[in-house]
């Protein structure tokens, strides 16, 4: 992956088909650990992110997240990633209570990047929303191919050129600080 280029990951700590739904900190801190060393070594200023899948999972709430953040954040996470949060009260909370850069996925629904901005967060995600977005042009398109025989729902794309121009793309993120 390192050596791919890659420049910033999640690594989460859901535990999907255990016994429990998270990873016990322990371990999931030693996993966050390994990966920063592996960075290190390899001269990548790689930035972790912690990703807390206490909300995402109903696995806890604002009382362990900020505990299993800090223990992240010593092992070498440069952020910590709360999905699943997005209600303004608990977002400030988690804010408050977590000692680095907080990122939050939102969507439809969600409070504005700049009300996030206010509320503490540092980083707001998107995640699979833009992808899960992007299915319903494809299959307009893919469907006025197979009954038309037609192509006018190709119009209007973005040629790779353009795409590489876009405000962000292809910049990397700072690793460290608090981002707030």
């Amino acid at each position: 992956m390192l050596a791919a280029g890659a420049f910033g990951v999640n690594i989460e700590d859901g535990l999907y088909g255990g016994e429990s739904p998270l990873r016990p900190v322990a371990g999931q801190a030693a996993r966050i650990a390994a990966a920063r060393a592996a960075a290190d070594a390899a001269g990548v200023p790689l930035f972790v992110n912690a990703r807390v899948d206490t909300y995402l999972r109903g696995a806890g709430g604002t009382a362990d997240t900020p505990e299993r953040a800090a223990a992240f954040l010593a092992a070498g996470a440069d952020g910590v990633f709360v999905p699943g949060a997005v209600d303004p009260v608990t977002v400030k909370a988690l804010a408050e209570g977590i000692e680095g850069p907080l990122n939050v996925l939102a969507g439809p629904g969600a409070p504005t990047v700049a009300e996030l901005a206010a509320l503490g967060v540092a980083r707001v995600s998107a995640g699979s929303g833009v992808v899960q977005a992007v299915r319903g042009p494809v299959r307009r398109a893919v469907r006025e191919l197979l009954v038309a025989g037609t192509y006018e729902a190709l119009s209007g794309g973005l040629d790779h050129e353009e795409l590489n121009g876009l405000p962000g793309a292809g910049r990397r993120p700072p690793r460290g600080g608090s981002g707030r």
